[in-house]
């Protein structure tokens, strides 16, 4: 494993002859087409790709010899033989997500394909200890093992979702910084220690970005900013095709963002931060302390303040006022910033803000950006919704396989 420059762990080809380096490459490059696609050709692959038709049906015959794409039939061709559909292999391998925050940890199995094949949930309402997070997720996996275990030899890696920023040494050791939570540095192995099966971490914000640029609505956006709202606030920022990491892995740290000068007090220890008026526990202290009476600190109550400002209650009507125009300004910064084509926002407390009030917060993102950048994006909410950033990190692993030969016996287990 080696660490590319933004910090992101790799894994490395070795250095072998030009063109067999060029042929592991493409057949990396055709692998990753066919699980994009679900459903696809070979000429589209060779059209896709770059590659010749013959080189395409080639690379193909390789990936079907190795078990990791199947034939499915074909389809019917203008006046020729009928044209024969190629699909990833999903029963090939399986890949395991986990969206880990402070109160709990939710893990997911898919298969090659992306289909959620099981799910395990550990935790509670209670902020929880780094150790406890740790035992939690150890105990989901356990689970997970214990009722897949014919499949488990065929597991690629499992990929966390992290709250807060992951950085990645010379040596391929990772740590989470959690400064919001109050934690001091987690090393990542102390989390989850798997033995030999490969374990890759990165902050949640950026799992929800992958899995909406790989499969959602950030699709075939080459630049775009994919917001998750929670009880905390990240970012992921595609540009140019890829996500953006920064020196160290931290870009996209919006929540953290001042927006107020000497402003409310955030959970980081600043003050003023997009955090502190965007986020749930936020939004619901400053109702409670109007007066607002609501049902736990999660789903339902956002709902219910939502809901009660719908209804002309006038504290709750004043709170999403000032939250769509606090989101507005920030995202709107971010527009100016990047000059993205897509925004999507996502999280449970975006999903929640995009039911009833997307036009209002694309309103505010443009009176907050300049007309011309202002202009040219298009509001979305996330596709994958509460399961974005299980979805996301399960895709390390599968891009880690994608990233190395296809076809070594390492990349199969």
């Amino acid at each position: 494993m080696s660490v590319e420059p933004g910090g992101r762990p790799v894994l490395t080809l070795p250095e072998v002859s030009t063109v067999t380096t060029l042929r592991q490459r493409n057949r990396a490059l055709v692998l990753k087409h066919v699980i994009l696609a679900q459903e696809t050709t070979r000429a589209a692959i060779a059209k896709d790709s770059g590659l010749s038709t013959a080189s395409a049906a080639n690379l193909v015959a390789d990936l079907l010899t190795a078990g990791l794409v199947e034939e499915r039939g074909s389809v019917s061709s203008r006046g020729g033989r009928p044209i024969t559909l190629i699909g990833p292999r999903a029963e090939s391998a399986i890949t395991i997500g986990a969206d880990i925050g402070e109160r709990g940890v939710a893990v997911e199995m898919f298969d090659l394909a992306m289909n959620r094949i099981d799910q395990e949930f550990r935790g509670g309402a209670k902020e929880e200890e780094p150790e406890r997070i740790g035992a939690d997720l150890q105990e989901a996996l356990v689970a997970l093992r214990d009722r897949n275990a014919g499949r488990w030899p065929t597991l690629l890696g499992i990929g966390l979702g992290l709250p807060g920023m992951v950085e990645t040494d010379a040596d391929g050791r990772q740590t989470l910084y959690a400064q919001s939570l109050g934690w001091p540095p987690v090393p990542v192995a102390s989390l989850c220690d798997a033995g030999t099966i490969p374990v890759l971490a990165e902050n949640g914000a950026k799992m929800q970005a992958r899995a909406e640029s790989w499969f959602g609505s950030a699709r075939g956006a080459d630049h775009a900013v994919i917001a998750l709202l929670g009880r905390g606030v990240g970012l992921g920022i595609v540009t140019g095709g890829q996500l953006l990491y920064g020196a160290h892995s931290s870009a996209g740290e919006w929540g953290h963002m001042v927006i107020e000068r000497g402003g409310r007090e955030c959970r980081c220890g600043n003050r003023g931060c997009v955090e502190a008026y965007i986020g749930s526990d936020a939004m619901l202290a400053e109702w409670k302390a109007a007066g607002g009476v609501f049902e736990g600190t999660g789903w339902r109550a956002m709902g219910q303040l939502i809901g009660a400002a719908h209804e002309g209650d006038p504290a709750a009507a004043r709170i999403v006022e000032e939250v769509v125009d606090c989101l507005g300004a920030a995202l709107g910064g971010l527009v100016n910033l990047t000059n993205p084509e897509r925004v999507v926002v996502g999280g449970w407390v975006g999903l929640r803000l995009m039911e009833s009030l997307g036009e209002r917060i694309a309103e505010a993102i443009r009176r907050h950006s300049l007309s011309r950048p202002g202009g040219q994006f298009t509001l979305r909410v996330a596709t994958f919704g509460g399961a974005s950033v299980t979805t996301g990190s399960a895709l390390l692993p599968l891009e880690a396989l994608i990233a190395a030969d296809p076809m070594s016996e390492k990349a199969l287990r």
